[in-house]
């Protein structure tokens, strides 16, 4: 295809990024563009199976903890999630329950989005959850006077993964410096490693786990060489 064809489909402003980061070279642009696609796809299958296993590990401790429908009675009158300081996470299940046909946990628990399950760490949901949800994470380092690896800690670490995950779900690249068209695959890498750091502090062997799913670095180091 050639390039004003493909830039036609597109749209010739979201190209033009593209264009300028490869010195005005239409097939390097096309080329960075499906790259930039390529990488974008290998990093939400990764932070796809992430979430999975954050979700799973928060409901493992929640259900031995609260009971078999921990989410659905905790917005139930007097449970966890019952209270002021907790509405919107109350809402967001209130709102899931109405979506499903039929109920069960599991569907309810798949229901519940990313955004969910980070709010999970904010103060008055850790709380809510009797403070244990940092057990999910059994490898996680020892805070020290200068560095608290707290539920805040953890929170603010799964908003960056929550901002990635929008930004690539509205189609937004990944493969330049932020707000300029240098390609550059410094924020891809950096996040993928905060995935795989994650993934390593609740003992899941990352690398057994994502086999034949994941090729990051090697389209990154695609990207920078093109």
């Amino acid at each position: 295809m050639k390039y004003n064809e493909f830039a036609n489909v597109i749209t010739h402003a979201r190209m033009n990024r593209y264009l300028a980061a490869s010195g005005n070279d239409s097939r390097k642009a096309m080329t960075l563009y499906r790259k930039n696609l390529r990488l974008t796809q290998e990093l939400f299958t990764v932070i796809s199976c992430f979430e999975i296993a954050l979700r799973n590990a928060i409901d493992h401790k929640c259900t031995l903890k609260f009971g078999d429908n921990w989410l659905r009675d905790g917005v139930k009158k007097g449970g966890i999630f019952d209270n002021s300081k907790c509405y919107l996470t109350k809402q967001s299940i209130n709102e899931a329950l109405k979506k499903l046909h039929s109920y069960s946990h599991f569907k309810l628990v798949a229901e519940l989005g990313f955004g969910f399950w980070r709010y999970m760490f904010a103060a008055h949901q850790y709380n809510a959850t009797s403070k244990i949800l940092l057990q999910i994470f059994p490898s996680k380092p020892k805070s020290s006077a200068t560095l608290q690896y707290n539920n805040t800690y953890v929170f603010n670490e799964l908003a960056k993964l929550n901002s990635l995950r929008n930004r690539m779900a509205h189609h937004e690249p990944i493969c330049f410096q932020a707000g300029l068209a240098i390609k550059d695959t410094t924020y891809a890498r950096q996040h993928y490693n905060l995935i795989l750091q994650l993934f390593q502090w609740m003992q899941i062997d990352e690398a057994a786990l994502l086999y034949g799913l994941d090729h990051i670095y090697s389209i990154c180091n695609e990207i920078d060489s093109l």
